[in-house]
Formats: C-alpha cells, sequence, structure tokens
C-alpha cells in the first residue's frame, strides 16, 4: 500500500468513526444523565432488597412495588444495561445484588409476569455471569408460568378471577396483551431442558393472541376474556386503555415486540407479519405526535370511543403522553428491522431511531434531574384508574436503555 492509499485509509477510518460517533451522541448523553440519578436510586434503596423502584407518588416520593409485583426485574435489568455500556463493576455489583433478591419468584404462580420479573434481572444476568443457579431458576420460572396455561383455552391466563372496569363484566380467564412479553422465557426454557412443551405453550399462546387480540387493521385490543370450560371468547375489552374499541399505545407496543419475538424463536412468517402489520399501525396512525412518543391511548376522546370508566377531559390541558410505549416500541423495531430486507427494515430503524432521539431530548430526558431517581419523564401507567399519570416509570428507562444498546450493535 502507497503512502498516500495509507493516509487515506486513516481519513476515511477517523471520518467512519466521527460519523459514528456524532450518531451515539445522544446514547452517551443519557447514560451519562443515568448514572447519578441511578447513584441516587441505589444510596435511597441501600441494603432494602425487599420494595423496589417503580414510579414517583404525585408529592415526589419514591413509590416501590414488593416482590410479587410484575415490575421488580426491570430494575436489576437496568442495572445490567448501565454495567453493559460503562463496564463499570459498581452497576455489575448492584446488578447482581437486585437481581439474587428476585430468586424466591421463581415459584410465583400468582400472575403472568414471571417472564418480566425473572428474565429481565436473571435473562440479563446470565450475558455476564456464569452461574449454574440461574439457568435452573429460570427453568423453574417458567415450569410457574406454564402453570397458567390452560389447553381448552390455548392461553396463559394473566390474571386470575376479577371484574372488568366499571364493574361491568366478570372475567374469569382473562389474557391482556401484555402477556406476549413472557413468552421469550419459555422459549428459553425449551433450550437449556430440551423440553419442547414449553415452546408449544408459547407458541399456541401467540397463535392465539393473533387470532382473538387484533382487529382487521391491526390494531390491538387490551384483554380477551375467556370462557375457561369452552375456551369461548366472552368479551374483548380494556383495563388500561380509553375504551375497549380504542388501542392503548403501550399494549400495541408490547405487540409489536412480542410477535417480533416470537418470530425470532420459530421462524414462522405468521408472527414476522404480525409485529409489521402491528408496528405499521403504530407508526401511520394519523394521531401519532410528531416525535413519534404517543399519546396514552391513539383514540383518548374520539367520536365511537366511549369509556367505562368517567372521564373528564378537562382536567389536562393536553392529553398525557406515555414515553414508556415508545420506549418498548422502539426496542422491538429495531430487532424487527434487523429481520427484513434492507429498504423495509430501514423504515423500521429510521422509526425507532427518530424515537430514540426524541426520548434522548431534553423534553422527555431528565437532564434538569426534575426527579432525583428515574431517566425518563412523561410515561402514563393507568390512567383510567387515575394512577401514574405523566409520570417516570421503571420499566420506560429498562426498555429505553435496552433500545439505545440495541441501537449500538446494529449501527456498528
Amino acid at each position: 500500500m502507497t503512502k498516500i492509499n495509507k493516509l487515506m485509509a486513516v481519513f476515511i477510518l477517523l471520518l467512519s468513526s466521527s460519523l459514528f460517533a456524532q450518531k451515539s451522541d445522544f446514547v452517551a448523553k443519557t447514560f451519562k444523565t443515568a448514572a447519578p440519578l441511578y447513584d441516587n436510586l441505589l444510596a435511597k434503596t441501600k441494603g432494602n432488597f425487599i420494595d423496589y423502584p417503580h414510579s414517583l407518588y404525585p408529592d415526589g416520593n419514591l413509590k416501590y412495588l414488593q416482590i410479587d409485583e410484575w415490575t421488580g426485574g426491570f430494575w436489576p435489568g437496568a442495572l445490567w444495561y448501565m454495567y453493559e455500556y460503562t463496564k463499570d463493576t459498581k452497576w455489575k455489583d448492584a446488578a447482581l445484588a437486585w437481581t439474587h433478591s428476585l430468586e424466591s419468584n421463581q415459584f410465583n404462580t400468582s400472575h403472568h409476569d414471571i417472564g418480566f420479573m425473572m428474565y429481565c434481572s436473571y435473562g440479563n444476568a446470565l450475558r455476564f455471569v456464569k452461574d449454574e443457579k440461574y439457568p435452573q431458576i429460570l427453568l423453574q420460572s417458567a415450569k410457574s408460568l406454564a402453570k397458567r396455561y390452560s389447553p381448552v383455552v390455548g392461553s396463559i391466563q394473566s390474571w386470575n378471577e376479577r371484574k372488568s372496569k366499571g364493574d361491568i363484566n366478570t372475567w374469569e380467564y382473562p389474557v391482556i396483551m401484555d402477556n406476549m412479553m413472557n413468552l421469550e422465557l419459555l422459549f428459553y426454557a425449551s433450550k437449556i431442558s430440551g423440553d419442547t412443551s414449553y415452546r408449544n405453550i408459547a407458541i399456541k399462546h401467540a397463535e392465539q393472541t393473533m387470532k382473538n387480540h387484533l382487529r382487521t387493521d391491526h390494531s390491538s385490543y387490551h384483554v380477551v376474556n375467556y370462557d375457561p370450560k369452552t375456551g369461548k371468547v366472552l368479551h374483548r375489552q380494556t383495563l388500561q386503555g380509553f375504551s375497549d374499541n380504542s388501542t392503548w399505545a403501550r399494549g400495541q407496543a408490547w405487540g409489536i415486540y412480542g410477535f417480533t419475538v416470537v418470530y425470532r424463536e420459530t421462524k414462522d412468517p405468521r408472527f414476522l407479519e404480525a409485529a409489521i402489520k402491528m408496528a405499521d399501525f403504530f407508526l401511520q396512525h394519523p394521531n401519532l405526535p410528531k416525535d413519534k412518543v404517543p399519546y396514552w391511548d391513539f383514540n383518548v376522546g374520539q367520536q365511537g370511543y366511549k369509556p367505562d370508566w368517567h372521564f373528564d377531559p378537562k382536567k389536562y390541558a393536553e392529553v398525557p403522553r406515555d414515553a414508556s410505549a415508545a420506549a418498548i416500541a422502539s426496542s422491538g423495531l429495531l430487532e424487527l428491522s434487523t429481520m427484513l430486507k434492507a429498504e423495509q427494515g430501514k423504515k423500521y430503524y429510521n422509526a425507532a431511531v427518530s424515537m430514540l432521539k426524541s426520548l434522548s431530548s431534553d423534553k422527555y430526558l431528565n437532564v434538569e434531574r426534575q426527579n432525583p431517581y428515574f431517566l425518563l419523564k412523561h410515561s402514563t401507567g393507568n390512567f383510567p384508574s387515575d394512577r401514574e399519570i405523566d409520570v417516570p416509570l421503571i420499566y420506560a428507562d429498562y426498555y429505553f436503555l435496552e433500545a439505545l444498546l440495541r441501537y449500538q450493535k446494529i449501527s456498528k
């Protein structure tokens, strides 16, 4: 190689490195913003492996949930992502401690969220720590989840029997869109055990969700209630969305992400098509704001959408956003983009990057430390129950960090 060619090669390398650095500025900004916030959260929770940080109360105090609640795995998961990005062992040590605190949850059969709780914690831990206990803990977690499966219904029961919003119906066997996110644990269990029953349950559940939760336009119902004796669909409703026939933004995001995972594990094109069409509905919806961070429901206050709860449109000057829905969707879209031919995949990649840049802006990122603990602002947990409206949420942080790391890997 001539001297000129060597100089040109060095120049191109420096230029490409510079361009990648510019592209990743928002990633670095986000992790830099997260570090002192999570330092504060670790200090606040030091020695307490009982209360898992979840959100904030209206007075600014930390809201915790306990070990049996669905969000316990997101805090250790976020710490694992901090370690993955920084390689600072203080995050690893903290992630290990909080992960280990969830060990007894492997026997939890009270609801379907054990996938969130255990795979987001122990599943991430496995990527960095070779501990022979971890696969066994995850396998037992999958066994616990599988106990909630009914071959008559063909689905995993999400919640135990309960009343619908407004006490209109009794849900004997409710299945929610969120449940798609727990299937990854079952696929993992089949891989390590050789027992295909877990995989078969996951596939059947995904098939039933595709059949009964998705409308013809690939918007989604939040809750489908089945007759446990016959498997017949009794009700299609919502608990956290605006109305039974509306599209709850986070539910749509769960579907995009969940069907993408099921396609990854099965290579069944039906699931890829479901993920694509759910993504297209999300991204092409006329009510999606320009910054691609959705309102908490796509149909808030619209004609033809009647809630089963009292809605006061004057209570909020603007319809609250749900940054958690954007974080989940962006992570799912990034993975989806890698499964498609270049031009088609680029559409979902670009949409995801647009979301991430919005979330990394000062509008959503807690750069001014308006609260001392959490990374993202402006999420909505459960609007109809008047809970967690325009607040930080630990799972918004978790999926945001996951998406940023996915972006880095794909963009290199």
